[in-house]
């Protein structure tokens, strides 16, 4: 019994010095930390192409001529591609453009957090489109489409090379959304 109570006096013991020992210093929380990422603030030159549209583009992406007027704009250091596909409108293909580019956005809400829609209408320059920010562990988060609704329809969509989280790839969405807004902003047609 003796041996008991003088392990036990001991236990207490450190567990007295432990707790003593605890105290001190008062704790201090710190916020929570996010990865920073800073890219270089855009320069735009004008891309001409073969094609009946032309833009501007970051000289940050690579300008990859596809079949067709088809063109990629990949971004290397950020492992993201723009992919720009284009469709002349003939007879009474229009509507049919129109709800295949707004079904293909729409296909991703099994992903998506939520999806804004942001009109692009310029009657001087004969553009008119949709830009869709899609928010969310998505394929895609930026998809758009412009057309004079007479002869030309292009549609845009933003792809990483990685598989989607959206908040690790945030700040590089959001720098390609505005990479996306220019785009869609400088677009001219080509008769």
């Amino acid at each position: 019994m003796l041996k008991l109570r003088n392990l036990l006096g001991g236990f207490l013991a450190i567990v007295l010095l432990l707790c003593f020992a605890a105290c001190g210093d008062e704790v201090i929380v710190k916020p929570a930390s996010k990865l920073r990422l800073d890219y270089d603030l855009a320069k735009y030159d004008s891309v001409s192409t073969k094609c009946p549209y032309s833009f501007e583009k970051n000289h940050l992406s690579r300008l990859v001529k596809k079949r067709g007027c088809g063109i990629n704009l990949e971004y290397p250091h950020m492992r993201a591609t723009v992919y720009l596909t284009y469709q002349p409108v003939q007879k009474d293909n229009l509507k049919k453009l129109l709800q295949d580019a707004q079904k293909l956005t729409y296909d991703h809400t099994v992903k998506a957090n939520e999806i804004f829609e942001q009109p692009r209408v310029d009657s001087i320059n004969k553009v008119y489109g949709m830009f869709y920010m899609i928010n969310g562990d998505a394929a895609t988060q930026s998809q758009f489409y412009v057309t004079d609704s007479l002869n030309h329809f292009v549609t845009g969509s933003l792809y990483f090379e990685s598989k989607p989280n959206f908040d690790s790839i945030y700040p590089a969405v959001v720098y390609l959304r505005d990479d996306i807004r220019r785009i869609m902003e400088t677009i001219s047609w080509e008769e």
